[in-house]
């Protein structure tokens, strides 16, 4: 398969290319446990037809569908923001169609009840007992359709789901399915009617992605793509077939676990983590927490790429989409137009990159 250089931004932007602004050692390989890995590995191949599969669906949002892959991979959920329109539901819809993976979507409304989230117990006149009912979260990939109009008594029902991949109802906690990925979308223009997601369940994605309006190349396509018969609706349309199970996502999982990160390396996460907090335009900084999850994400996308280790250039293309949520910009700040990307692309330049 073809991957994207590490210095591309998974979440549809391109970035600038890290040997040319931020680093201080030279372009070249950092040492030989970092070297890409040789030969054809048939699970990578999978997620790169895995790719191709969703790329028939949606167009122009690659890097979109690369963050999606890496937050499966990483064991971790997504969030996707961007204008109505710009392919998110069906993005999450193209994934789960390339994949046989059960997959259930909740439509986030301001009735939605918990229980309408995790299940509920529910009276059998025939028993005269009170089964307990699975809600949609009971599923491989869940779709949390606009998370954020929902109220936050709904929204924190996905809590415990998300981060202990399990729901405990009258006393009794129930495991979740093994793999368990949540994508959540959000509309960032509206706010009527709306409840901003807080901070702690911010906290439980992996990533943040951006998805833009096209340019007008890619939206030509788009058009060519409906006028010849595209449905939205249906993703069978445009061709989209499983190309991965259980089984290989699991597998692939346990690779990126094992894919390794030298002790340099992991200092300039930790540097980077800490320098976010010291930044004078932020008010809270990138937890420990949001450090390990940039390292977790750092593997993924070096196991995509064909790579052993991590390197610097794999921690600076998660940079972003791990931790621009995960910031709180000062007020003042925010009025002078600065915004939680510009103060992670000054971090990066400023902090020493190991060599």
């Amino acid at each position: 398969m073809t991957d994207p250089s590490p210095a591309q931004e998974p979440n549809g932007t391109t970035r600038t290319d890290a040997a040319s602004t931020t680093r201080t050692r030279p372009a070249t390989e950092p040492d030989a446990t970092a070297r890409p890995t040789g030969g054809t590995d048939a699970l990578r191949d999978a997620f790169g037809r895995l790719r191709a599969e969703v790329g028939k669906a949606v167009i122009g949002q690659e890097g979109a569908v690369s963050g999606m892959i890496v937050g499966i991979l990483a064991q971790g959920h997504v969030l996707l923001e961007g204008v109505p329109g710009v392919a998110k539901t069906l993005l999450v819809r193209s994934l789960a169609a390339a994949m046989s993976l059960d997959t259930k979507r909740i439509q986030f409304t301001p009735d939605l009840m918990p229980g309408d989230v995790t299940g509920s117990l529910v009276f059998d006149a025939s028993t005269g007992t009170f089964p307990f009912r699975e809600g949609p979260v009971f599923t491989n990939v869940l779709l949390a359709d606009e998370v954020n109009r929902t109220p936050p008594k709904t929204q924190s029902a996905l809590l415990e789901a998300m981060e202990e991949r399990q729901v405990s109802v009258d006393g009794a906690a129930r495991p979740l399915p093994d793999p368990f990925f949540v994508a959540a979308t959000m509309n960032p223009i509206e706010f009527e009617g709306t409840y901003t997601l807080p901070e702690a369940q911010l906290d439980r994605f992996l990533m943040k992605l951006t998805l833009d309006v096209p340019p007008r190349d890619v939206e030509w396509q788009v058009l060519r793509r409906h006028a010849d018969g595209f449905v939205p609706r249906d993703v069978r349309s445009a061709g989209v077939r499983p190309v991965l199970g259980v089984d290989e996502v699991l597998a692939a999982q346990r690779a990126v676990r094992a894919v390794g990160a030298r002790d340099d390396v992991l200092a300039y996460v930790v540097d980077l983590a800490r320098a976010t907090r010291q930044a004078p335009s932020v008010r809270i900084g990138v937890s420990p927490r949001g450090a390990t999850a940039l390292l977790a994400a750092a593997k993924a996308w070096a196991w995509l790429t064909g790579y052993d280790a991590i390197t610097p250039d794999h921690v600076q293309a998660m940079l972003l989409p791990v931790w621009r949520h995960r910031l709180r910009v000062a007020a003042d700040a925010e009025l002078e137009g600065v915004g939680a990307d510009g103060v992670l692309q000054q971090v990066v330049e400023q902090v020493r990159v190991p060599f």
